[in-house]
């Protein structure tokens, strides 16, 4: 039987309650003395009980789940004293949503070897993001474009200036794979970070190059490797219902390519070859700054037909008003998402995704943080945001439409730091930051772990591009400083490797499964050493006499630079 947390704390559960000792030691400022001590591990887990139960069926965007869900929240943030976030004077800002299928897709290439079959989905996936209900791309020549990226600062054009407008790209995945000239077998960490996947590499990325090139299609060839997953992965997911923001592209904004999808890597092998091209030649040329895109004298046809529903959904956000009356129209942003994979009537028995790490988890720390800077007296001079959206499983769509409709102007928000799930199996001798290095905030995140006398360590795999897969990512894409922390591997009185061993667990039987539930085993003390670090972190921004910077190696520098240049308060 499938252990199910229903009621008070069950045996076992103990332990998650202890409190963690020295709750002073972080607090160099005796101001945050309070502020820390009011952030406890049964509180922490009160909102996880709630939020992860079955009377709220999963939190899935535009169910009764969701209806709860802002229910219990706004409720909360009521309950802490906390100001309305969104300026009309409500804990709300609503979300319009469309969810789109494609029912029908029908693909081929003409090449001059010959035509090459496309079988939607057993080797080619796709669909349309216009929202229409059907659109074709007929007679498109087809061009190899590389990586597709243009990386001004690494000096990198995969387009060259070739017109590729009403045409249909072929790309590789992942960064442009640079060999290091010093180290055979490594890559040029001077060039796209070397091993670590920068935001050029992330998928979502290739097709907005593509939209801003004017192309018709975009279609990316699947190799397991760069990817991070399987061909199956890209199966699932783009064959079944996608999500994405209810509004037309603003005026001057490019408009999407009428299709994306993906390709696996036999089929593109065969492509290439029938347009008289060899696919590792061709991978080869592309890790060069020379390479210039490749006609394969293709042509493409697309057919997609989608159906769509529209799903109003929301983002719960709430404000602590900075005390500063030259400052608080400034604010420090802490996110995480509320939803979850709501339930599946198809499953035979458990059907409900309760969510319980992934992510009540990260609300309910969101909300003990709250907590804690209510109790900072007088509070910082800056205003605190917190801001807790939806669809983040459905692609960071709630704080995608903050970023673009932001209640408060981007240019005066300092920076954000975003939970997605916490350390559940105890305290923690290190803290993990994903993306290690993007920003200043990384600086300040070290400075404050040593006062827990702990270590910030970066994420073991930043080749799989994780610090662009969560909520903090909408914020850093248009320029704000953002923090990704994960909680630390190194147990404090575990053996060796044991922490990795519980997170493993997790991903491998827990992560995205109806079994994603409060376990007997849990201790929360970590998760409370980890909200209280980040509290002071929030503080000192809140309080400090500069704003966050982007390192000046980051792809988001520019925007940002770019961005405070042209504000005009």
């Amino acid at each position: 039987m499938r252990f199910r947390f229903r009621g008070g704390p069950a045996f076992g559960l103990a332990s998650c309650l202890v409190a963690v000792a020295g709750a002073s030691a972080i607090a160099a400022d005796e101001r945050l003395k309070p502020a820390v001590e009011a952030i406890q591990s049964d509180a922490i887990l009160k909102h996880i009980q709630a939020l992860s139960s079955d009377d709220f069926e999963g939190r899935g965007p535009g169910t009764p789940g969701e209806e709860k869900t802002a229910a219990y929240l706004t409720e909360q943030f009521k309950a802490l004293g906390l100001k309305p976030g969104n300026p009309d004077g409500t804990f709300v800002q609503n979300v319009p949503l469309v969810g789109f299928q494609a029912t029908a897709v029908q693909a081929s290439f003409q090449t001059p070897g010959g035509p090459i079959p496309l079988e939607f989905p057993k080797n080619f996936v796709a669909l349309s993001r216009r929202l229409a209900q059907e659109v074709k791309v007929q007679n498109s020549d087809v061009v190899f474009v590389g990586y597709g990226v243009v990386a001004p600062e690494y000096g990198w054009d995969d387009y060259k200036g070739v017109d590729v407008r009403g045409k249909t790209l072929i790309m590789l995945v992942n960064d442009p794979a640079v060999p290091d000239p010093k180290t055979p077998g490594e890559l040029d960490p001077a060039v796209f970070k070397g091993r670590a996947m920068t935001y050029y590499g992330r998928w979502t990325y290739k097709y907005e190059i593509a939209a801003e090139k004017g192309a018709a299609a975009a279609i990316l060839i699947h190799e397991e490797g760069p990817a991070g997953y399987p061909f199956s992965v890209v199966q699932g997911s783009w064959s079944r219902e996608n999500f994405d923001i209810a509004e037309p592209p603003k005026e001057g904004s490019p408009q999407r390519p009428a299709v994306e999808g993906w390709i696996d890597l036999e089929t593109a092998t065969k492509l290439l070859q029938a347009g008289g091209q060899d696919f590792a030649a061709l991978k080869k040329a592309a890790v060069d700054r020379a390479f210039r895109p490749v006609s394969l004298n293709t042509k493409a046809e697309f057919a997609v037909n989608t159906t769509m529903r529209q799903v109003q959904s929301r983002n719960l956000v709430a404000r602590l008003e900075g005390a500063d009356p030259a400052r608080r129209d400034e604010h420090v942003v802490y996110t995480a998402h509320w939803d979850h994979l709501g339930r599946d009537p198809k499953l035979v028995g458990d059907q409900i995704y309760n969510g319980a790490i992934d992510n009540a988890s990260g609300v309910a720390t969101v909300l003990e943080i709250a907590r804690g800077f209510t109790r900072i007296n007088p509070p910082p001079k800056r205003s605190l945001l917190f801001l807790l959206v939806t669809a983040e499983e459905k692609g960071l769509l709630g704080s995608k439409y903050y970023a673009a409709h932001p209640l408060y102007p981007l240019e005066r928000t300092l920076a954000d730091v975003n939970i997605d799930g916490v350390n559940a199996w105890g305290r923690a001798q290190d803290i993990i930051s994903i993306g290690m290095g993007q920003s200043n905030l990384d600086d300040l995140l070290i400075e404050v772990a040593k006062t827990q006398n702990r270590v910030v360590k970066p994420d073991a795999e930043p080749e799989k591009g994780y610090y662009y897969r969560s909520d903090h990512f909408e914020f850093a894409k248009r320029g704000v400083p953002a923090l990704d922390p994960e909680g630390g591997r190194d147990l404090i009185g575990k053996p060796a490797g044991y922490g990795k061993q519980k997170q493993d667990e997790y991903t491998e039987k827990d992560y995205h499964k109806v079994s994603d539930q409060i376990k007997p085993d849990w201790d929360l003390s970590g998760a409370v050493e980890d909200a209280r670090l980040l509290l002071e972190v929030g503080y000192r921004v809140a309080e400090g006499d500069a704003f966050p910077e982007w390192k000046s190696d980051s792809e988001f520098r520019a925007r940002r630079e770019a961005m405070l240049k042209a504000y005009k308060p």
